[in-house]
């Protein structure tokens, strides 16, 4: 997989403040990767690092082959972005500020208003952007960055303010956008959107990369248990059957349904014990850790670091 952005030992300080301390990560194309972490983490100014708008303090970031931050960077046409919070000239039409930053990025623009289509505007393109719902103005962000089919995405929050139709939309174009070898990078809080649609998940806590994987392999570092959820026929409400282990954490929840917590090593052992025969149960769940007990798991250990 060849390599779109190099992140080498990079630091960052304002003052006495680092913003991010000896990160070092890949990207590749078509990957899409999920930036998280909580406010002050890092995310923005790594962002802004791969963007060329800061330099860092140590360190050297490469994207599309190049240094960012120089002033005749050749992948700049190339970068899209999406951030946080957009800000559109109020007086433009939705039309008109997707052809100005055509223009700008020497996009033709017929293909450009398409985009409006793309991401739902469509209809309201001819619409002053000062009549535009937060959404609406997320959405015209979007179709900014979408603009030229960049080689590299970088998207800060950018679900925010979407319904559960136009997210999915979203959703849709980058893993399209993916597919095609576009690099996705999205930095979000949105972890459980994530959790199916992320190839890969860099975690950031105060500044330094605590974690970096596929779902699965973040899952086997953590070693956290998985959750077997089972329907009961016949049992009291406070009974935990007679086959369940007698040192696994085990609970009742409403009606029938057992939850057994099992060790990784142990979940294929107590799924034969639970459904051998004898047991009256009618439906098994396995329920393995979350994004958010992942990311839960990883902050807390690199709290207790020394």
């Amino acid at each position: 997989m060849t390599s779109t952005v190099r992140v080498s030992d990079v630091t960052k300080r304002y003052g006495r403040v680092e913003a991010v301390r000896d990160a070092s990560f890949s990207l590749g194309e078509g990957e899409l990767v999920a930036l998280i972490g909580h406010n002050g983490a890092g995310k923005t100014t790594l962002l802004k690092l791969m963007l060329g708008l800061i330099r860092p303090t140590s360190g050297a970031i490469e994207v599309l082959g190049d240094n960012p931050a120089a002033g005749e960077f050749a992948g700049r046409r190339q970068l899209g972005y999406l951030p946080e919070n957009v800000s559109f000239d109020p007086a433009l039409t939705g039309r008109e500020t997707q052809a100005f930053y055509a223009r700008l990025k020497r996009e033709p623009v017929a293909k450009a208003l398409g985009l409006l289509d793309t991401v739902g505007l469509g209809a309201a393109s001819r619409r002053r952007v000062s009549t535009y719902s937060k959404g609406m103005r997320q959405r015209l962000g979007l179709a900014q960055a979408l603009l030229g089919a960049p080689r590299v995405l970088l998207l800060d929050e950018p679900t925010t303010g979407l319904d559960p139709e136009l997210r999915q939309t979203f959703y849709d174009i980058i893993a399209r956008l993916a597919a095609g070898g576009t690099t996705v990078l999205l930095s979000s809080h949105a972890l459980t959107e994530l959790e199916e649609r992320a190839g890969r998940v860099i975690i950031m806590n105060r500044g330094i990369k605590v974690a970096d994987g596929s779902i699965d392999e973040l899952r086997r570092l953590a070693r956290l248990p998985t959750r077997i959820r089972l329907k009961v026929a016949g049992l009291a409400p406070s009974e935990i059957p007679g086959w369940a282990p007698q040192d696994a954490t085990c609970r009742r929840l409403n009606g029938h349904i057992v939850e057994i917590d099992a060790a990784p090593e142990r979940k294929i052992e107590l799924l034969h014990r639970a459904t051998a025969a004898g047991n009256a149960v009618e439906d098994v769940d396995v329920v393995p850790p979350t994004l958010d007990e992942l990311y839960a798991h990883f902050l807390r250990q690199s709290e207790q670091a020394p």
